[in-house]
Formats: C-alpha cells, sequence, structure tokens
C-alpha cells in the first residue's frame, strides 16, 4: 500500500465556494492518499488546509467535499470517517458516502458552541482490509453576526463631587459580544443616546469609561443624572443593545449656613437651670442631614459667667438656646447674645461668605420668689460629747436672694432622729436640749446629721433645704481599768512561771484610750522591791516577783494611766495568789489555799456579787413571807377552835438533822408573828448555843410589825440580823449535814425501795389520831 499524500486545499475551497455556502458548486475531488512524482525518492505528503463552512448554513445535506485513493479502481474502495461530529458529540452532524467518498453536512452549525471539527478518513478495500493510513480532515466554522452585544449590568451607577472639573472619571460601562472576537462581529463600540442639557458627561467609546466634560456640577441645582448608554458591534454598525447610567452628584460644603432674622427676643425665669429658652432658625441648602448641613453654634459675647448654652436640634438643624446656670434678677435684668453659626464640616474656600453668619439674641429674665439660700451647706461643727443641754451648737441661718422684695425667713427641723437639737425659729440658732447618749444608733462615725428648712413669707412661699453635720468629739472622761486576767498564779520563785498578765480597757474612743501605762502605786514604794511590772504591748502588762514572797493571797495597788489629753488615771487594787510551783511553772497541789480569793479580782467585783447575793435573797425571803401568810390563814380557818397548838416545830426533812428527837434545830418562836403570844413546850433553861455565837450575844426583844409597806425591807432585813446573831438557831448560811441523821426516832423508814415493798399492808387508821391535816389522808389510804 502506498504511502498517504496530503493535498493542501486553502485555494481549492474557495474555488468550491464552501466557505460562502454556494450549494451549486460541486465539491471538488481529493486524493488524500495520492503518492509523489517518481522522480523524487523522498516521500512527502500533502497537508490538507482546513475546510471551511458559514455557521447557520439553512440548506442540508450540504455537500463539504469529495475524497478518493487511487489504490483501487472506483466502485472497489469504501470510506468513513470518524471523529467529534459523527460517532461523538455532537453526533451526525457530518457523513460520507462509502463509495463515491462524499462528506455532507447535515446539521445547522453554531460557531458559538463550536467553532472546528477534527475528523480522521480512512479507506478499506471490499474485504475489510486498510489500503491507506488514516488522514485528517479539519473543517473550521465561519462566523456570521448572529449575536447581539450585551450590557454586563442594565444600570450603571456613579457618584461625582458637585463643581468637579472636567475629565473627572464617574464610573465605566461594560459590554460582551458572543460572536468571534478576531472579526467585526464582536468590535464594540459605546456612545451615550440621552442625557439632557447641558451635556455635562462623554463615554470613551472603546473602554466605555464615563468622564465629565465641562464645569457646572452643582448638587443643589440638579442632584441626579440619568444616562441612555448604548453599545454596537461591526465597529458600531451592527447590531446594538442599550442601558443605563445614574450617576448621582455628591454635595460639598458649598453654602454656608445662616440666620433667618438679625435678632432673636426671649425670656426666662430666675433662679432656675436645665430649662429651653428659645430657637434660634437657620438655613442652609446643602444635604439635611450631612455633616455640610448640621449647624454649630457659638455665643460670640454677652455671656461671661456662662449661664446660657446652645445645643443643635438634629431634625430641624435650630439652635436650642437653654440656661445652664441660674439666672439673677436682682443683678442682671437683661443680656445681649451675640450668637454665630458654622457647619460641622469646613465650608469650601471658593463658598462666598453667609451674609447672616451671625444674629443678636436679646434675653429678658423673669423676676420670681427665690428660695432662701444657706451660705454653706452643707453645715460642718463640732461639739464635745456629753454636751449638757443649752449648749450652743451654731446659728445656721439663711438668706433671702429677692433684695427688692424684703421677706422674713423663719427656721425648722425636718429631721432630728434624736429629737436632741432646738432651733429658733427666727433667728436660726441652734442648741442642744438634752444630752446625746454616745450608744445613739444615729452617730455614724461619730458625726450626727440634721436637716434644717429655711422658709420665706412670699406668696406662694419657698423653702430652702440645710444639711447640719456636727462632729461629736471625743472627751477624756474615763480612766482605764483592769480587765479580768485569766486564772491563773504567780510561783513564790521570781525565776518561774510565766508571770501574771494583765490588761485593761477604757471606755473612751481612740485617742484617748490605749496605750496604756501599767504601774506599781507610788504610795506604797515597797512594791517596787518585790514586784516588777513590764509592758507587752499597747494594752497588756506582764506581773512578776523580783524577790520570793509568802505564799498566799496578796493585795497589790496599780496605777493605770492613759493616753488622752489630758490623761486620766485610776488606782485599782489587785488580788494575786503565791503558790508553790512545780519545774513546769505551775502550782504544786494543795498549795496556796488562798486561790479561792481569786487572783486579779478586784475589790469593787467582790463588792457587786456580795451585793448581788443579798439581793438574790431577799427576794426568796419576801416570796416565802407571802406564802407563810396565805398559808397561815388557811390553817387558821382548818383550826379553828383548837386550844393547843399540834406541834412546836415545823420538821424540815431535807435538811435531814437529828430525826423527830432532835428539838433544837430551829426555834419556831423566829418564824411566828411578833405580836402574838409565844408559847412553847421546850423545856425551861438557857437553849443551847452554837459554837460561832459570841459570848457577849444579846438575845433581840419582840418587834413590832411594819405599819407601811415601805417598812418592809427594814423589817426583813432586821429579822436577818437578829436570825443571823442568835446563838440558839442556827444561821441562814449554815452547813447542811446529810450524813448523819439522828437516833432515836420512832418513825420508819423513808426510803423508797422500801416503802414500795410494803406499801400495800400499811395501815393509815391511826393518822385519824393525828387532828385535822392528817385526817383527809386517813380517809384516803384508811381502811374503809
Amino acid at each position: 500500500m502506498g504511502p498517504a499524500l496530503l493535498l493542501a486545499l486553502g485555494l481549492l475551497a474557495q474555488s468550491l465556494g464552501l466557505s460562502s455556502g454556494v450549494p451549486e458548486l460541486q465539491p471538488s475531488t481529493l486524493y488524500p492518499w495520492r503518492q509523489a512524482p517518481a522522480p523524487s525518492r523522498v516521500r512527502r505528503a500533502w497537508v490538507i488546509p482546513p475546510i471551511s463552512v458559514s455557521e447557520n448554513h439553512k440548506r442540508l445535506p450540504y455537500p463539504l467535499v469529495q475524497i478518493r485513493s487511487d489504490k483501487q479502481q472506483l466502485g472497489s474502495v469504501i470510506y468513513s470517517i470518524q471523529g467529534p461530529g459523527v460517532d461523538e458529540e455532537p453526533r451526525n452532524v457530518f457523513s460520507i458516502d462509502k463509495f463515491t467518498g462524499r462528506v455532507f453536512l447535515n446539521a445547522t452549525l453554531d460557531r458559538e458552541k463550536t467553532d472546528r471539527f477534527r475528523l480522521r478518513a480512512f479507506a478499506l478495500d471490499l474485504g475489510g482490509s486498510t489500503l491507506e493510513d488514516p488522514t485528517d480532515l479539519e473543517i473550521v466554522v465561519v462566523d456570521q453576526n448572529d449575536n447581539r452585544p450585551t450590557f454586563l449590568q442594565d444600570v450603571f451607577t456613579g457618584h461625582v463631587l458637585e463643581g468637579a472639573v472636567p475629565g473627572t472619571f464617574v464610573t465605566r460601562a461594560e459590554a460582551t459580544d458572543a460572536d468571534d472576537p478576531e472579526t467585526d462581529n464582536a468590535a464594540l463600540r459605546f456612545s451615550i443616546l440621552e442625557q439632557g442639557s447641558p451635556e455635562l458627561f462623554s463615554i470613551d467609546e472603546h473602554t466605555g469609561e464615563i468622564r465629565t466634560v465641562q464645569v457646572g456640577l452643582d448638587r443643589e441645582v440638579v442632584a441626579v443624572y440619568n444616562l441612555t448608554l448604548q453599545v454596537a458591534d461591526m465597529s458600531g454598525d451592527g447590531l446594538t443593545a442599550t442601558a443605563l447610567a445614574i450617576i448621582s452628584v455628591d454635595d460639598i460644603n458649598d453654602n454656608a449656613p445662616e440666620f433667618t432674622k438679625d435678632e432673636f427676643f426671649m425670656e426666662a425665669a430666675e433662679a432656675v437651670s436645665g430649662v429651653d429658652v428659645g430657637r434660634l432658625e437657620v438655613e442652609d441648602r446643602d444635604l439635611p442631614g450631612s455633616p455640610n448641613w448640621v449647624a454649630r453654634f457659638t455665643i460670640l459675647e454677652g455671656d461671661p459667667d456662662r449661664q446660657f448654652a446652645i445645643r443643635t436640634d438634629p431634625k430641624t438643624n435650630e439652635g436650642v438656646l437653654s440656661v445652664v446656670k441660674p439666672l439673677d434678677y436682682e443683678s442682671h435684668e437683661r443680656y445681649e447674645l451675640r450668637v454665630s453659626v458654622q457647619n460641622e464640616a469646613p465650608i469650601q474656600a471658593t463658598t462666598p461668605r453667609a451674609q447672616r453668619g451671625q444674629t443678636r439674641v436679646s434675653v429678658w429674665v423673669q423676676d420670681t420668689n427665690e428660695a432662701p439660700v444657706f451660705p454653706e451647706n452643707p453645715l460642718r461643727t463640732s461639739l464635745a460629747e456629753g454636751a449638757p443641754p443649752g449648749t450652743s451648737v451654731v446659728t445656721f441661718s439663711a438668706r433671702d436672694p429677692d433684695t427688692q422684695q424684703p421677706q422674713r425667713i423663719s427656721y425648722s427641723k425636718d429631721y432630728d432622729p434624736e429629737d436632741w437639737l432646738q432651733v429658733d425659729g427666727a433667728t436660726g440658732r441652734i442648741q442642744t436640749q438634752r444630752v446625746l447618749s454616745p450608744a445613739s444608733p444615729f452617730l455614724k462615725d461619730g458625726w450626727y446629721r440634721a436637716i434644717i428648712l429655711a422658709l420665706d413669707n412670699a406668696m406662694p412661699p419657698s423653702t430652702a433645704t440645710g444639711t447640719l453635720s456636727i462632729e461629736i468629739l471625743e472627751v477624756n472622761d474615763h480612766a482605764p481599768a483592769l480587765a479580768p486576767p485569766p486564772l491563773g498564779s504567780l510561783c513564790s520563785q521570781p525565776d518561774q512561771g510565766p508571770g501574771l498578765i494583765l490588761g485593761a480597757t477604757d471606755e473612751d474612743l481612740p485617742p484617748h484610750g490605749a496605750p496604756f501605762h501599767f504601774q506599781l502605786s507610788p504610795r506604797v514604794p515597797d512594791l517596787s522591791r518585790n514586784w516588777s511590772l513590764n509592758q507587752i504591748n499597747v494594752s497588756h502588762a506582764r506581773l512578776r516577783l523580783q524577790h520570793q514572797v509568802p505564799e498566799g493571797l496578796h493585795r497589790l495597788s496599780l496605777l493605770l494611766r492613759d493616753s488622752g489629753q489630758p490623761p486620766q488615771q485610776r488606782e485599782q487594787t489587785l488580788n494575786v495568789t503565791v503558790c508553790s510551783c512545780g519545774p513546769d511553772g505551775s502550782c504544786l497541789p494543795g498549795a496556796a489555799a488562798l486561790q479561792a480569793g481569786g487572783a486579779g479580782i478586784s475589790l469593787g467585783a467582790l463588792v457587786i456579787v456580795l451585793a448581788s447575793t443579798v439581793v438574790l435573797l431577799l427576794l426568796v425571803l419576801l416570796a416565802a413571807l407571802r406564802m407563810r401568810l396565805g398559808r397561815r390563814s388557811r390553817d387558821e380557818s382548818l383550826l379553828h377552835g383548837l386550844k393547843d397548838d399540834l406541834r412546836d416545830n415545823i420538821l424540815n426533812y431535807d435538811e435531814q438533822g437529828g430525826g423527830e428527837e432532835d428539838q433544837d434545830a430551829y426555834d419556831i418562836n423566829q418564824l411566828r408573828h411578833p405580836v402574838e403570844p409565844r408559847t412553847t413546850s421546850r423545856p425551861l433553861g438557857r437553849p443551847p448555843l452554837r459554837r460561832d455565837a459570841p459570848f457577849s450575844h444579846v438575845r433581840q426583844p419582840h418587834r413590832a410589825l411594819p405599819s407601811s409597806p415601805a417598812d418592809i425591807a427594814n423589817f426583813i432585813s432586821d429579822g436577818l440580823e437578829a436570825a443571823d446573831s442568835d446563838p440558839s438557831v442556827p444561821p441562814y448560811d449554815t452547813a447542811l449535814i446529810y450524813d448523819y441523821e439522828g437516833d432515836g426516832s420512832v418513825a420508819g423508814t423513808l426510803s423508797s425501795i422500801l416503802s414500795s415493798l410494803g406499801d400495800e399492808d400499811q395501815d393509815y387508821d391511826y393518822l385519824q389520831d393525828w387532828g385535822p391535816r392528817f385526817a383527809r389522808l386517813a380517809d384516803l389510804y384508811g381502811h374503809p
């Protein structure tokens, strides 16, 4: 099989009219496998140029070309083609006559979808054997102007400052064309169809850039420009499309604000602040709400004390004049203010000067009744603690600002929680009316607070409130005292034990309290020879022995002094127990029995304890006496008519003395009514005396019953003293002996255990013989 020869078809395709799509012309016959001339020994192929066919061809099928092999006679070769458009997508676009080799176009082509097809041609014999090597066949789709240009946006927007110079870039219009960009079918040109008058903008026909062409942009005249744009292919002579360009003119501060009037008149009340007086109206042609439009006001003259202020209303752009400091009609009846206005943004240099950039504002002050004024509020003063009633504190007076309307001022209290102060209604002079307790809950950190009112007599009246703060000065009016020390003792050997820690307290507050100074009393010089007192800190000292002293209770006199000015001091007695100590510094067992005195307990504390005990005993005796008187009245009603007393003695079984035969335990006569005649079954003779009775004891005579309730306390006190000094009866504080119950008693045992064993066999009938008191018991427990 000979080599495949490729034939150049550039001129041949044009001569056949394939690119122009003329169907009358027959396709040429190609011999792609023809051999080269014989003399040449070099085998070379002819290159087949692309076959061009126009898109959108209407007459189908359309013959494109005929291929032929010179290996066999016509009719003995079978031709075929393969590739996109045949057996690959898009399928069935091209076909070939297998016997003649003619290639046909079977479908309309669209260059915008596929701009060329690359096919391969085959030549086979009738047996299916390959006669030639496959050859390439390229078909190029020729473009037609079948697509309009398209803008990328329906509306283009742009911004430009008013007053912009010519040539200022505004925005850019963009468009595309689907046709072949290498042909005039996609050669686009831009233009402005309409923009109104005057023509202030231009567009570059190649790039689509929109720029200003002349001065005259003024936002206050025209704020928005609408331009109609056009784009055309074929270099402006082909298909067209339109779009809209909206150009906004941005504002600049080329208009100064101006007042609407040359002078404004307003009125303001005196003695008030934070109120609006009036409004200053201005005009500005710039964009509302922008910094070029917002006004800023300045008071240039007429307000040296800065009593006025002007703020801008954000909605109306008006200046609101207000009073920030109270005005005084008596000192200034009228204010003449000069006010200027400017924009928030700086003005353009080329802007003409405003004709009404300043104005005058006249403010008339209205006279009103002003409240009294305290020159010093709050008023602070001080007073020593414990000041007696009638002590002058301070004069808290007010003045009336209404000098042209003289008025009378009266004073009163509004807040005085302790009712401690008294206010003179005419002068405001304040003094105390009682002593203020230091423990008052209304004293905060040493300060007392009261509120005073000052009221004028105008119609309507006005009231001023003044705060009075009184510092209660601490006075050093208490001397320090020993605080009860912990239980302890001092070793008789000076080098043993830690010593005794003494503390002190003071009712005064700092600086009249600690540090305290401890000292052995100078009145007793001998103390310093045996004792030493060393300061530990501001409130404690340590007591130690310097030499060995006898064991037992020792009374030391100490001198305590505080740090107040002037200092207060107190001499106080301290009871100290000295004992023998072991190696660890603690008292040995059984040593220093006098410790019961209580080391460190002062005489005053002992007196208080004893007094409390006496008062308690008196209360008990009063209760016992009252119960006895009530019981005796009941007994007299039960024993009425009896001639003899049932028993001479009351037996107290809780004492557990000598039993029933111990008839000398108490003298019943001491408990009888003083005016009743004494009857006793005691045998004649001198009654037995107590061991602690004095030899010079004299029996107390009978005492008369007190005539009034006020003398009962003295009567009881005298009775107690008589009982304590009577040697024939036990004292009230006698020790009760529980281990001996006497002998010879005819009564049975009172043991609860034994009584419970024989309770059923007990005979209670004998109680009938004991008198009316026990008859009821006999009825309850005796035999029926």
